[in-house]
């Protein structure tokens, strides 16, 4: 146990130093299994984990999702989902602010990724809500805060890792994300009606849009609203696995950038290569985390805390509170993919000798790891926006963003509080 807990000081040392994380769990596992085994056998578990990553099956969902998405970015159908979603809420108070939110919920059930989910939004909404007056930081803020949702509305490559790891059937999975979305959309356009109820000048109002021009907006959807239904109902309905679904999405997400004619040998080209990119690293930080707890696994520790978990098990909900815990804590620190690579093979075992149930906590963890990504110091979210948008400073998205952070913790005790919000739609999915 000593062992273990001597890495996870060292890997938080090396978190602060900013060395990348991929590469100070891979250092770390093989340096620690050299250490309890041999220099033999951590070089043959380096080999051994990197290739059974590359040729595991079920992970090919990954670079497919990914594909999808950078194919749905460059067909311009976030433009489309901010348009449809100002008609109906721009002529409010804070109503750009609001549609931003709803655009990025919607762009999220066909992106699966909270990056480019909040780097494609903020280029379509931004300037908008500055031509009408926007505060910058309620502006990014919401920006920044409605990427997030990438990474729960389905489909999620949080969530297709989350399976993996844990073998949780990924379509139940997807389908408990739908409605913690939803509630987190809602609880979104809350804090952005709370924001310009204390300050109106924040958020002032836009233009009103008649009936005919919303409908007209709002029947341009048909394409998100065509690929999400023949993904995810391709899924629920038993048609199809989320593996072949994410081959089916990026050939309608490709099919849907050549029909509009945006899709030029140039950007295909620059498409395949962002997409190999972010697979790439992706994977990287996955045989990183895979070789720290193949080293972790050998020590003591994993049945210590369920041996530690045993002495709980007339009060169950203080493992979970000191697990969330942990979590804001490392949330700090690292971004979501680490903190969900680093953490789940350590609480899952013990989570589930409590009888939790697995969907839902894989649903809670996705949750709380969405806050990750707008908290300081690291707020992933907040530095791709700080790329995109280099006028406006950290500072500022950091301070636009500290409502909906505030939101998702309400969100976040919801969701604990009230299984039934994650588990009433996976009872449904064969």
């Amino acid at each position: 146990m000593t062992e273990a807990l001597v890495a996870l000081v060292i890997l938080l040392g090396l978190a602060f130093l900013r060395v990348p994380i991929a590469f100070s769990m891979a250092a770390i596992g093989f340096l620690g299994m050299a250490y309890i085994q041999s220099w033999t056998s951590a070089m043959a578990n380096v080999g051994q984990t990197a290739f059974d990553a590359a040729i595991n099956y079920e992970l090919s969902v990954v670079p497919l999702f990914v594909l999808m998405g950078n194919f749905v970015a460059r067909a311009r159908l976030s433009e489309e989902l901010y348009t449809a979603s100002n008609a109906f809420l721009g002529h409010r108070r804070g109503g750009l602010a609001m549609a931003t939110i709803v655009a990025c919920g919607g762009f999220s059930a066909i992106c699966g990724s909270s990056l480019a989910t909040a780097a494609t939004m903020a280029k379509v909404a931004m300037p908008s809500m500055r031509r009408f007056g926007y505060d910058d930081g309620l502006a990014s803020g919401s920006i920044a805060a409605g990427g997030t949702l990438g990474i729960l509305i389905p489909p999620s490559v949080l969530l297709v890792i989350y399976g993996i790891l844990t073998q949780t059937s990924i379509g139940k999975l997807f389908a408990a994300g739908i409605l913690p979305g939803i509630v987190g959309v809602t609880f979104y356009l809350i804090a952005v009606r709370a924001v310009v109820a204390i300050n109106p000048e924040r958020g002032p109002a836009g233009e009103r849009q008649d009936w005919e021009t919303r409908f007209r907006e709002l029947r341009r959807v048909w394409g998100v609203i065509l690929l999400f239904v023949i993904v995810m109902g391709g899924i629920y309905g038993g048609v199809f696995t989320p593996t072949e679904a994410a081959g089916i999405g990026a050939f309608g997400a490709f099919t849907f950038a050549l029909v509009r004619r945006v899709l030029t040998w140039r950007v295909f080209y620059e498409v395949l290569l962002e997409s190999v990119a972010t697979t790439a690293m992706l994977f990287t930080v996955l045989i990183g985390a895979l070789l720290f707890a193949n080293f972790v696994n050998l020590t003591t520790f994993p049945s210590a805390l369920l041996k530690l978990a045993a002495l709980f098990q007339d009060t169950p909900w203080l493992v979970i509170l000191a697990i969330l815990v942990i979590y804001v804590l490392l949330g700090c620190v690292f971004e979501s993919l680490s903190m969900i690579l680093l953490t789940v093979p350590i609480f899952f075992p013990m989570v589930q000798s409590l009888g939790y149930d697995p969907i839902w906590f894989g649903i809670v963890v996705v949750v709380i790891t969405e806050i990750s990504l707008i908290t300081p110091p690291v707020g992933l979210n907040v530095f791709v926006l700080r790329g995109v948008l280099p006028d406006v400073p950290t500072r500022t998205i950091f301070r636009g963003v500290t409502p909906f952070w505030i939101a998702d913790l309400f969100r976040l005790t919801v969701i604990v509080v009230i299984p039934f919000l994650s588990l009433w739609l996976p009872q449904y999915v064969k």
